[in-house]
């Protein structure tokens, strides 16, 4: 993840200039901070990709939840496009459409691509409008990886760019297009290792801001034989900074992991699952939290039959 501040800026330029392959984002950059107007947005980068998206030409989708549907889910799945493609109105009367999906947070949207706009047609059994939407490959390389900051006046969905365009701010770039939404919640955490392994290669910030203000005792389910490891974390980094040693080499030092992974090969680590059994403040004592490991440890036989050396 490539964070735009003012406090970095050089070096966040030249991060972005790599994740993007663009060099002339830099300069395009320097320039705005130089006269002391530091701010990229979302229509800068899209015109060094593709100078023929222009705003008045443009329709902004803003895709929130309607209810029924949550986009950002849709998107994961890799059905946004076609999921966009319905329409009770004809709302794309432009020949492009820039997508925004919206994110947990304040105002954060992430760039889900500019799509060419054509005439719809009526499905009469579904009561809708169906556009042929064809994304801009120029702009592709970017669909995934942007993310906007953008305070939109009232609940309207679909924007005319030109009204907007200097409104939609980038926020952050991503090195690769996402693919885990965002923090669930501590219940519903359960991650591949390669889930695990994206969420600290991006640092995803609403993961990492959750994990790492919690301490707590964690299961490890080794999805090949079905046993279990039980583990804590407790002080400052908290989940956060335990979980990232798992991220780097699959065993976090444990021994019983470690011997595993020395005998079959790291790639073993793949059939690992990574969940929470409970938190607790990162002031909780080491022991008291050593005393719920031991608990859950008992409670799920990872001692007599897990992957739990003691």
């Amino acid at each position: 993840m490539v964070p735009f501040s003012s406090g970095s800026v050089q070096r966040d330029l030249s991060a972005a200039n790599k994740a993007a392959g663009l060099s002339s984002l830099g300069r395009a950059a320097d320039k705005r901070y130089s006269l002391g107007l530091w701010c990229m947005h979302i229509f800068d980068l899209i015109y060094l990709m593709n100078p023929t998206v222009k705003p008045d030409q443009t329709k902004i989708h803003l895709a929130t939840w309607n209810g029924q549907v949550n986009p950002i889910d849709v998107y994961l799945a890799g059905e946004f496009n076609e999921w966009q493609r319905l329409q009770t109105r004809k709302n794309f009367k432009r020949t492009f459409v820039l997508s925004l999906i919206s994110l947990p947070g304040c105002n954060r949207w992430l760039f889900a691509g500019v799509h060419i706009s054509k005439t719809p047609k009526w499905l009469e059994e579904r009561k809708c409008w169906y556009y042929e939407l064809e994304e801009d490959l120029k702009c592709s390389e970017m669909n995934g990886r942007m993310v906007a900051t953008f305070s939109r006046s009232g609940r309207q969905s679909y924007l005319n760019a030109e009204s907007w365009s200097n409104r939609i701010i980038l926020n952050e770039v991503f090195t690769e297009r996402i693919s885990i939404r965002e923090f669930p919640g501590f219940k519903a955490v359960n991650l591949t290792k390669a889930e695990l392994n994206l969420v600290f290669r991006q640092s995803l910030e609403s993961w990492r801001a959750a994990l790492s203000n919690v301490a707590g005792v964690y299961l490890i389910s080794d999805t090949a034989t079905g046993k279990l490891y039980v583990g804590s974390a407790s002080g400052e980094g908290g989940i956060w900074q335990r979980w990232e040693s798992y991220a780097s080499d699959g065993h976090g030092g444990n021994v019983e992991l470690r011997k595993l992974l020395n005998e079959v090969g790291d790639e073993r680590a793949k059939h690992f699952r990574y969940s929470i059994l409970e938190i607790a403040d990162t002031h909780a004592s080491k022991e008291d939290i050593l005393c719920r490991e031991s608990h859950w440890k008992k409670t799920l036989l990872s001692r007599e039959y897990g992957l739990n050396a003691n």
